[in-house]
């Protein structure tokens, strides 16, 4: 028999990613320990008010940063942006976006352009070389 799969825990790290919140940011009690799938459901479900606050204000990990402002976490990087921001400095970016967050937006809209022309091309390409062939 196997044993219950909520008695698994995971690294708080994974648990952070999992919850989308800045591991840095969260209680110490949180990140000292490990947490159980059931903790982690718990987490979910009924948030305390920490996790709650995190999720409204940050900081927030790198993906989320990026996605919030439109851009990968490459164009974070690229150009010195911190790995965690605040709700506060996010708004501050999307208010007035400076330069290089205008150039990244806009390769990434070109980037995710070409790739929906390339798919579809590929696409185009498979149904061609499956059409039956004809015998004349």
């Amino acid at each position: 028999m196997s044993p219950d799969k909520n008695s698994q825990t995971m690294k708080p790290l994974t648990a952070a990613a999992k919850l989308g919140i800045y591991l840095p940011a969260t209680p110490e009690d949180f990140r000292s320990s490990p947490v159980t799938r059931a903790q982690l459901e718990e987490l979910r479900t009924n948030p305390p008010q920490w996790l709650q606050d995190l999720r409204r204000t940050g900081p927030f990990p790198r993906d989320v940063t990026a996605h919030k402002l439109g851009v990968t976490n490459s164009a974070l990087s690229r150009n010195g942006i911190p790995d965690a921001l605040t709700t506060e400095q996010i708004d501050a970016y999307l208010a007035d976006p400076p330069e290089w967050l205008v150039k990244e937006r806009e390769n990434l809209v070109e980037v995710r352009k070409e790739a929906e022309r390339v798919k579809t091309k590929e696409a185009e390409r498979r149904a061609a070389t499956n059409r039956p062939r004809k015998n004349y």
